[in-house]
């Protein structure tokens, strides 16, 4: 495929889903209803994000691979030259597998909502007209987060990484469950004041560095930038990732969320907007400032293992009987801990690190994508998250009552728990492995002591995940055994399939992924030159 045409498919990836999204405010042509609105417009959603999806399949077949580290697609089109914003779009080994993701996800999301509206598990509960704002909203998000992925300019950078704030918030407040309203609002609060912080570090960035190109400031690696700049820049910017990511002790609006979430925004959250944070670390603070991350790194992995530790213990602590622990909850908890080991990769600054957080980024996606859409299935069945509930209404095992649901729900907790041969393996190990031998200038026996906490950490997680399994799976023997469950309905098989064989190659074909990021790697950590 030529260069315009990578263009051309890169900006229809941006831009469709924001058209899809203001069709979706306007009534379906008659011709074109189906057998409801609320349908037209819940299909309306699937083939505007089945497209993006093709066309980001289209851009991975046409993309280079023997030039990974070079940005393709790339265009850079003025826009308000006073503010030194271009429209500067483009796509390497780094972001490609987030973009493809992303649109993954979300059309996989689009899917589970169109039928799962058919078969009355969408339920809105705000007044209006709530399908048509669902899949208006839901094109708007996938829109920021692909934009997110996609843009070379630091404001635009920040514009993306704020356009999904809008559209997550609203699914929460008006689709989400109990105790939505305070969930949303602690969402919006936590991630506006980081967002804050971290606009006033991408502007010092800019103006001292003489443009907001990213591409450019990558390639002078930090030279045009004194060590203060670096230093106050690397901590404002750090800051608002930190709360997007989320990094202890910034995480604490992330369990409310997710327990309060609609299925396709648990999804969402913790496949896409987590990733965000992450992907700024690499794209802009590694190459943009060495020196202030070089300052940072040995905070940024103490913080990242304390989340590890954390996040494990919080997780233990929700899976025991009787601790009245919500599954969802405890998901979004030992979010904190894997997105702990993509800080320690980041941190060690050595291809090894990166390259394990950023595999983790996208086994995390997959697993967690995955995890989240089985727990929203428990819930439509049972009416429930709770783990004592589920223990007790599950009966002797859901292996018995839901034999395929209880398996898949068993392969994503071992795949999360960093089975080898799974996707969830390759990254932490990675991660742990560049903390053995950290970049030079980084204290070694203080990464050693981080990768002790780290290994602790993957014990902790295989100990609640297999408290978890073995209750919900295997249920408490005490209690009465109820009618049984409906098992994978096809819909939900359709829209999980894809999840779990990718898991399943990611595992087993690591090379496919880290040889696509690694030349990005080596030249982001040289400077992008």
């Amino acid at each position: 495929m030529n260069h315009t045409a990578m263009q051309l498919v890169l900006a229809a990836i941006v831009v469709l889903p924001l058209l899809g999204a203001l069709a979706a405010l306007f009534p379906a042509p008659p011709g074109l209803k189906g057998k409801s609105p609320d349908q037209a417009v819940l299909r309306h959603g699937v083939t505007v994000t089945g497209a993006v999806f093709v066309l980001s399949v289209v851009l991975a077949a046409g993309f280079d691979y023997d030039d990974a580290g070079t940005m393709q697609a790339d265009s850079d089109v003025g826009w308000i030259p006073a503010l030194g914003i271009r429209l500067h779009l483009g796509v390497d080994g780094v972001s490609l597998p987030l973009l493809v993701l992303t649109a993954l996800l979300t059309f996989l999301c689009a899917v589970y909502g169109y039928f799962a509206q058919q078969h009355q598990r969408l339920s809105p509960r705000a007044t209006g007209p709530s399908p048509r704002a669902f899949v208006a909203l839901l094109l708007v998000l996938e829109g920021g987060m692909l934009a997110t992925f996609a843009v070379l300019n630091l404001l635009l950078f920040f514009l993306a990484f704020e356009m999904v704030l809008i559209p997550m918030y609203f699914l929460i407040a008006r689709w989400g469950g109990d105790g939505r309203g305070p969930a949303a609002w602690k969402f919006i609060l936590y991630t506006l004041l980081g967002s804050v912080v971290m606009l006033l570090g991408l502007l010092l960035v800019g103006f001292q560095g003489g443009t907001f190109d990213m591409v450019a400031l990558a390639t002078d690696n930090g030279s045009g930038l004194s060590h203060t700049t670096q230093l106050i820049a690397v901590l404002a910017i750090g800051i608002g990732l930190a709360v997007k990511t989320p990094m202890w002790p910034l995480h604490s609006w992330l369990p409310d969320a997710h327990t309060a979430a609609p299925t396709v925004g648990s999804v969402l959250l913790a496949g896409v907007l987590l990733k965000m944070g992450t992907y700024g670390f690499v794209r802009v603070l590694l190459p943009i400032a060495p020196d202030g991350m070089e300052t940072y790194a040995p905070y940024l992995a103490a913080f990242g293992v304390t989340g590890i530790l954390y996040g494990s213990l919080a997780c233990l602590a929700l899976a025991r009987t009787g601790a009245r622990g919500d599954l969802k909850r405890l998901i979004a908890y030992s979010s904190v801990g894997h997105m702990g080991f993509v800080l320690l990769g980041i941190s060690t600054l050595t291809p090894t690190g990166v390259n394990g957080a950023l595999f983790a980024n996208i086994a995390h996606g997959l697993i967690t994508g995955l995890l989240f859409f089985l727990v929203g299935a428990l819930k439509d069945r049972t009416g429930t998250t709770d783990l004592d509930a589920l223990a007790g209404r599950t009966g002797a095992a859901l292996y018995g009552s839901a034999p395929r649901l209880g398996a898949l729900l068993a392969f994503g907790a071992v795949a999360s728990l960093g089975l080898p041969g799974l996707a969830g393996f390759w990254g932490e190990m990675l991660a742990m492995f560049a903390a053995y031998d950290p970049a030079a200038g980084l204290s070694r026996p203080a990464y050693l002591v981080c990768m002790a906490v780290a290994g602790f950490g993957t014990l902790l997680t295989a100990a609640y995940l297999l408290v978890v399994v073995r209750r919900v799976c295997m249920g408490d023997r005490t209690a009465h055994r109820p009618a049984a469950l409906g098992d994978v309905r096809r819909y939900e098989l359709a829209a999980w399939s894809p999840l779990v064989t990718l898991t399943v190659l990611a595992g087993l074909w690591p090379a496919a992924l880290l040889g696509l990021t690694d030349p990005a790697v080596q030249k982001l950590l040289a400077g992008g030159s």
